[in-house]
């Protein structure tokens, strides 16, 4: 198993030197898709590997707020690769999209567009985080509030997801590929949703925010 904290870009630096020689992994939360040029106030894969060796890339809050597209969640992948960083690809619907039948049409369109152009090799070190956008909490006040995926429901999406990664790049690579799941992982759900075959980890929000509550998932040891 393996920990990893995704922190500000502002505390990358700080975080390096606390958890160097250690067992927790860093990672950012954005990165720019390309290495250099006048992007100002923009941060590159480059400047990113002094500190990390992940980073997450197309997540929710980027593609709604920022409105980043599945063509740039592809070029940001490939500058990760290019520069020894693992991306964290994150997919996922709304709830008007689970509501309207769509969640398969919406995953299947952010998988191709976010992996066009990897081959098999470059596959396998890409992780991918479904993240059901209605099961997110919103903070740490909103923890217990948020609609959680059910197990069942979670194993559904990521065995979706584990078929069309078999599709595109065979069995033997889609099955050493991690799919992490991203809708409100908390130690009250944690043993029943990684308990499930396609799950092999979760992208922990707002239990995060809760030293206590993120303790609890990081040592969970499926019992």
């Amino acid at each position: 198993a393996e920990i990893l904290i995704c922190a500000p870009f502002t505390s990358l630096a700080g975080l390096h030197k606390i958890f160097s020689g250690g067992n927790i992994k860093l990672g950012a939360q954005n990165q720019f898709y390309e290495n250099e040029g006048t992007f100002t106030g923009e941060i590159s894969a480059k400047m990113l590997i002094p500190y990390c060796s992940y980073v997450i890339v197309g997540h929710s809050e980027r593609r709604a707020v920022f409105k980043e597209s599945n063509l740039d969640a592809n070029r940001k992948i490939k500058k990760a690769l290019e520069n020894g960083l693992t991306p964290i690809l994150c997919i996922g619907e709304t709830y008007d999209e689970r509501n309207s039948g769509k969640t398969n049409q919406v995953i299947e369109k952010m998988l191709a567009g976010g992996l066009e152009g990897i081959n098999a090799s470059d596959a396998e070190k890409i992780v991918i985080a479904y993240e059901p956008i209605w099961a997110i909490s919103k903070g740490k006040n909103d923890i217990a509030k948020s609609l959680s995926a059910t197990p069942e429901t979670a194993q559904q999406a990521h065995a979706f997801v584990r078929n069309l990664l078999s599709k595109k790049f065979g069995n033997q690579v889609s099955e050493k590929m991690r799919i992490i799941y991203g809708g409100s992982m908390k130690p009250e759900n944690v043993k029943e949703l990684m308990a499930q075959k396609d799950i092999d980890g979760g992208l922990v929000g707002g239990a995060s925010l809760n030293p206590e509550s993120f303790a609890k998932v990081v040592k969970f040891n499926g019992k």
